[in-house]
């Protein structure tokens, strides 16, 4: 095993990948020479050639529709889009052409979508946004979020080989901040499977990406603070939600609380909640509680934006009052 960065572990499989099937090519904006907005891509272009490292215009929406078309005659696009956020200027080709594609005619959709996602940086509104919100209710797409270098890493390479549109959510601050041993060679992460981060017996939170290391920052204190002992379950995979996993812990700790950055209304934890006051309620002994980002853009500011993300002292609060409960 090697010790490499989350960014590297992402380079590392689509230089794996790439060099196990042909059919697996990269296309977005400046992925070829320059490598990437954050040095992802870079070296492929160098190893594999300007047939399967493709630099585009300006246009995510022709980029993900040449994706579509390429994975129909048979081959693994790798969009990188830029900055998530822009996806949005896609929606069309993503939603109503690659994720509905098996639904009208039967033939799966085998591509990729990833990039960068998130806040934290002072990147403002435009380049800060995490979108999964607006993609969570699409049939025919699949979400990861992977939290790790080495879920990075694996689910990314499961995400190639998946026969249907995948979405890899990569929070840019964990880019450069996590190193760990990566497994070399195939070790695929199945997409929808969720891990067991912590193991407690006071309160589970379910959580994923960049929050997960808020959750574990939270949990080290109330631990050290309170005796309160969290079980945090790492989702990885936003759609499908390993729906056993979540109920299962909500069934050992009777109480449950959801943290993620995407904004309140709308987001991943109002879907978490609802399934586990479904269908874990005899359970329960007291409210599913949600940490997030408020309903506001991405500030710019930098103290703004310290306020809108949620980090582990609001975390640790809820925790108490819910504890308390």
């Amino acid at each position: 095993m090697a010790s490499v960065t989350y960014l590297d572990a992402l380079r590392l499989a689509l230089f794996e990948e790439m060099e196990r099937d042909e059919r697996v090519f990269i296309i977005g904006e400046d992925v070829a020479a320059h490598g990437g907005a954050f040095g992802l891509t870079r070296g492929l272009l160098e190893r594999f050639g300007e047939r399967r490292v493709i630099d585009t215009p300006i246009s995510e929406s022709a980029v993900i529709g040449a994706a579509v078309g390429a994975a129909l005659m048979g081959m693994r696009p790798v969009v990188e889009v830029q900055y998530f956020d822009f996806v949005s200027c896609a929606f069309d080709q993503l939603v109503n052409c690659a994720a509905k594609m098996r639904y009208r005619s039967g033939l799966g959709v085998p591509m990729v979508v990833r990039g960068p996602c998130g806040a934290g940086v002072h990147a403002g509104p435009f380049h800060s946004q995490t979108p999964e919100g607006s993609l969570l209710n699409v049939p025919g797409l699949k979400i990861v979020a992977p939290a790790t270098p080495t879920d990075a890493k694996g689910l990314l390479l499961a995400a190639i080989r998946d026969p249907d549109p995948v979405l890899v959510l990569e929070h840019k601050l964990l880019y450069r901040s996590l190193r760990e041993e990566v497994p070399e060679g195939d070790q695929i992460v199945p997409i929808g499977k969720a891990r067991l981060a912590r193991r407690g017996k006071d309160i589970t939170i379910v959580t994923y990406g960049a929050m997960l290391h808020v959750a574990l920052e939270a949990a080290a204190v109330v631990a050290a603070q309170d005796g309160i002992e969290l079980e945090i379950v790492d989702l990885r995979t936003l759609l499908p939600l390993d729906e056993p996993a979540i109920l299962a812990s909500v069934a050992r700790t009777g109480k449950a609380l959801v943290l993620h950055e995407a904004t309140r209304t709308g987001g991943p934890g109002a879907e978490i909640a609802a399934l586990i006051a479904e269908r874990a309620f005899e359970h329960l002994d007291g409210p599913v509680v949600r940490v997030t980002a408020p309903d506001t853009p991405v500030p710019l500011s930098p103290p703004l934006e310290e306020y809108f993300l949620p980090n582990a002292e609001r975390t640790v609060e809820a925790v108490r009052a819910l504890h308390a409960y």
